[in-house]
């Protein structure tokens, strides 16, 4: 009756709940040992086993985790093993998977940085000749970090605060574990493809960053991938990883290494308050520049007013050029205040809005002004202008052969006859009138009486 009562079951269902409890029982754990009867097969795998003097343990680890060990195991080499406890239900072993390898002598995770470092430094990739230069006022900036961290939160804070309008992008990645070095070369691949790919490039530059932590902790960012993705970005790249004292192997090939997350965001931000003394100086600029063009168009008009002479043909050409100096000033100084009006919009802060406006105001002021002054200046010349030309019109003998006189000339040598001494008899010559000329012969001359003056 005993026997009839009792549960039996399979070897294969013991297993199967001795691997359940121990997966669900043991975390995660570091184990330290020798490594022995390290096993290496075709298929990328690795088996061996860690012991100590008392006890020893069988362990696996698989090809998907194996190529991010930084040595080469060997039997007797004393290791860390982080991993989970198992069972291999096939032969009913208890067993270790093993998730990460580290050296445990002193400094292991130090020699494989040193290694990894003097590798990159003879290919060039600290070269600071490389070194992409930063843009002196970035309007979008790609921030490539842990978006539930303090240091996204600390860069975000900073840059609001010097220049509140700065676009800002955070693309979402792990910073460290075991996919932190796959995602991270996956972000800055895709914010340098989205920068050729759309024109003008939606990124100005990108900041690689993370908060402090252990060796360990910043790994992710000692590793060739995201070292080589960092020196193969066209955009130039500002890396900020840990506390000051913490130096990584992306820090060294960036364009530019900060010393902590916060200090990144001070280098790479524009200060609002000198950009707002730069418009300022700007706008005191464009006065100079508008005043300098006044007095140059003030001599140009004085130059040409010397160089007035008959005829009027000359007088009229010196018109029209004057017309044409004033329509390229009033658009030249339109312009300028246009452009510069445009620069200050387009670089317009938040805050403090109310000198931004006030600077506005003022150069619609100084335009108008400076508009009214040149008008009134080509004015006064045009008026100038048209006094000459009455008055030359007075002096030209055209105007003696309007009021009913003659110009006499001899036919033959066309010289002017002022006398009638200079004449004779059967003598040819030509009378110009107001309109026309009159070709006649002398027939008599007359003699003014003694002691009557002639005409002369």
């Amino acid at each position: 009756m005993e026997r009839s009562n009792r549960q039996v079951i399979t070897v294969s269902d013991l297993n199967r709940d001795a691997k359940r409890l121990l997966e669900s029982e043991f975390p995660i754990l570091h184990v330290e040992g020798e490594i022995s009867n390290l096993a290496q097969p075709g298929s990328g795998h690795w088996y061996f086993t860690l012991k100590d003097d008392r006890a020893q343990i069988r362990c696996a680890m698989f090809k998907n985790r194996n190529h991010m060990v930084r040595f080469k195991p060997r039997n007797g080499q004393k290791i860390v093993v982080r991993g989970r406890i198992t069972l291999y239900e096939g032969r009913g072993e208890f067993q270790m998977i093993a998730e990460f390898l580290e050296d445990s002598g002193d400094g292991a995770l130090r020699r494989a940085f040193d290694k990894l470092k003097a590798s990159l430094q003879i290919e060039g990739l600290f070269d600071q000749a490389k070194k992409k230069p930063l843009p002196n006022l970035p309007e979008h900036i790609a921030i490539i970090t842990s978006p539930t961290g303090a240091a996204v939160r600390d860069v975000i804070s900073v840059m609001q605060r010097r220049f509140p309008a700065i676009r800002i992008s955070i693309i979402p990645v792990q910073v460290q574990g075991d996919q932190s070095v796959p995602q991270i070369v996956a972000a800055l691949q895709t914010a340098n493809q989205l920068s050729v790919e759309h024109q003008p490039a939606p990124f100005d530059l990108i900041l690689l960053t993370r908060g402090g932590g252990s060796l360990e902790d910043l790994w992710s960012f000692n590793t060739e991938p995201v070292a080589r993705a960092i020196a193969a970005s066209h955009l130039p790249v500002v890396c900020a990883v840990g506390h000051e004292s913490d130096f990584s192997i992306a820090d060294f090939v960036a364009d530019l290494r900060a010393p902590t997350p916060s200090a990144a965001a001070e280098l790479i931000t524009p200060d609002g308050d000198v950009l707002l003394d730069g418009f300022n100086m700007l706008a005191r600029r464009l006065k100079q520049l508008v005043d300098q063009h006044l007095a140059n168009g003030a001599r140009d008009i004085l130059h040409l007013q010397k160089r007035l002479r008959h005829p009027r043909a000359h007088l009229e050409e010196l018109a029209q050029r004057l017309d044409e100096l004033e329509r390229r000033l009033i658009s030249n100084v339109k312009n300028q205040l246009e452009r510069q009006r445009s620069r200050i919009d387009r670089h317009k802060l938040t805050s403090p809005q109310t000198t931004i406006d006030a600077s506005s105001v003022r150069l619609g002021y100084l335009k108008e002004k400076l508009i009214d002054r040149s008008q009134s200046a080509i004015r006064a010349r045009s008026d100038q202008l048209v006094n000459f030309t009455v008055r030359l019109d007075a002096l030209s003998p055209l105007a003696t052969l309007q009021r009913g006189y003659a110009i006499v000339s001899s036919q033959t040598d066309e010289h002017i006859v002022t006398s009638s001494q200079d004449l004779k008899p059967g003598d040819r010559i030509r009378a110009r009138l107001k309109s026309g000329a009159v070709i006649a012969e002398v027939q008599s001359i007359e003699v003014p009486p003694i002691g009557v003056p002639s005409s002369e």
